[in-house]
Order: structure tokens, then sequence, then C-alpha cells
């Protein structure tokens, strides 16, 4: 019988194999980023709003003092989804998703420092692999710069947003975690739209399929998603979780390739690069599974 970490762990692949389907659908919308997210917030909230108000009324209610801190995640997570889909359209979703492997050299550093704990160095070890297969990465697109430092900005706060919720997780629900962080995201982009950028005209006008995969951004791979990798976090550590989504640029290139063709198609020095990242996430899930086998 299946313990409950592995469940956990295969449910986070299953989710990263969701999250690799996200920026497909980011690059088939005729909307800017800001536009996608915005959609995206309002939808995936109202969803769990009536699911909360039919089913689990209970989880409405939290301490006054816990939505500080889900409203600085609301804003962490809008701000990286937004800088996420931008890149796409900048860039493309291979170069994209393949920096967002970066984050778990970033985890290796900033979850010792603000969980606390001594740095592991094989994560040290892992971690310097990744960067290799950036360096590869940036030299083989040179032309996408601007796209990938935007990705990295977008993985830094996608890194401090796990971390925020892998301590939120100790003390509530994933489902209200993920309810008013969604809700937060909607308060802010809202006041932004109306006060900063001004409704623009063709701002609800949805094109060809837009509505479809704009619902399937917000349902599935938003609302489901987001209370599930939230409560995976009872079982893995924000480091884990962080390297297994390393395999979402593997799913989103071959996607990507499939559904676009020669546009997604890049050098053979990229590919070296995001195969010396993915050497990374099996040789640290290699030795993370052996030394827990030891310590049993």
């Amino acid at each position: 019988m299946l313990n409950a970490r592995f469940k956990s762990l295969l449910h986070l692949h299953f989710l990263v194999f969701i999250w690799g389907f996200t920026s497909i659908l980011g690059a088939l919308m005729n909307k800017n980023s800001f536009e996608i997210v915005w959609f995206r917030v309002v939808i995936a909230s109202s969803l769990i709003a009536v699911y909360f108000l039919f089913f689990k009324r209970k989880l409405f209610k939290v301490p006054t003092k816990a939505l500080v801190y889900f409203a600085l995640g609301g804003l962490l997570i809008s701000v990286h989804w937004i800088l996420f889909f931008h890149a796409i359209k900048i860039s493309s979703v291979s170069i994209t998703l393949s920096v967002l492997s970066s984050a778990s050299l970033m985890t290796s550093f900033l979850e010792p420092l603000l969980y606390k704990r001594k740095i592991r160095t094989y994560e040290v070890f892992f971690g310097f692999f990744v960067v290799i297969g950036l360096s590869m990465i940036f030299k083989a697109e040179k032309d996408s710069s601007i796209g990938i430092y935007v990705a990295l900005l977008s993985t830094l706060l996608s890194v401090l947003f796990t971390l925020l919720n892998g301590k939120l997780i100790e003390h509530y629900q994933s489902s209200s975690i993920s309810f008013y962080q969604l809700l937060f995201g909607t308060l802010f982009l809202s006041l932004w739209l109306i006060f900063v950028l001004e409704i623009p005209s063709n701002f609800f006008v949805l094109k060809g399929y837009d509505p479809l995969w704009i619902f399937l951004l917000a349902s599935i791979c938003t609302a489901y998603a987001f209370i599930a990798s939230v409560e995976i976090m009872k079982q893995l550590s924000p480091y884990t979780i962080m390297i297994s989504l390393n395999m979402e640029p593997i799913y989103a290139i071959l996607f990507s390739i499939y559904i676009f063709g020669e546009k997604e198609i890049m050098s053979v020095n990229f590919y070296f690069g995001v195969l010396i990242i993915l050497v990374s996430v099996i040789g640290n899930g290699i030795y993370k599974a052996r030394k827990l086998k030891k310590t049993k």
C-alpha cells in the first residue's frame, strides 16, 4: 500500500503535467499577460467561493491575522503569473519553462534562510548543474535574453510563494489559503486595472477559443491545481516541490513542439542545457530516495 508521502509525490507530478499545459494555454490566447491573469484569478476564486458556499462554508472562516499573509501570497503569485505569461509572449514556451528550472537552485539557498535550517550540500550540488544547463540556454538563445530575465524574476517570485505556503499550510486549510490568495490577487489586479491601467475598451472581448482556454486555465489549471499543490505541502518539502517542477519544461516543450511546430524548435545547445537540467532532477530524486532509505 502506498504511503501518504509517495501518494503526494505522484499527485505532484500529475500537477506538474497540468502546469506544463498552462503555458500552452497562455500562448494560445489572444490576450496580454495581465488580462490572462486577471481572468484567471477572478474565475478561479469565484469557482472556489461557490464550492465553499454549497459544501464547505466553514472554510471561509480564517483568523484576521492570517489575511496579511494570504494577501502577500496573492500578490506574489499574481505578479509571478503576469511575468510568466509575458515571458512566453516575448520569447517562447520552451525558453520560459526551461528558465523555471532555476527554482531548485534558488530554493536550496532561500529555504534554509527562511526555514532556519542548514544548507544541504547535495541540494547545492544538483542546483549547480541547473546553472550549467541555464547558461547553455542563455548562450543558445541570446536573442531572447529579455524573456529569459523576465522568466528568472518570475521564478524567484514562485519560489518565495512556495516557501510562504510551506509555512501557512502548518496552520491553515489548503483550500482556505488558496481561496484567499486568489481573492487578494483579484483585488490587487482589479485595483491596478481601474486606477493605473484604466480598463481598455476590448478588455472583455474574447476571440476564437479564448473563452474555452480561459475556463480550462482558471478551473483545472488553477482552482483545482492551486488547492492540491498547497495540500501536498503537508507531506513534501518546498525543495522537493521545486525540484519536481523542473519536469514542467519537459512536458511543455513536447506540447509546444507538437502544437506550434517550428516556432518552438530550438538549437542543439538549448536541448543539451535542458538535458543537463533533467539529469539533475533525476539525480536529486535518486540520491534523496537512497538517503531516506538509509535513515529507516
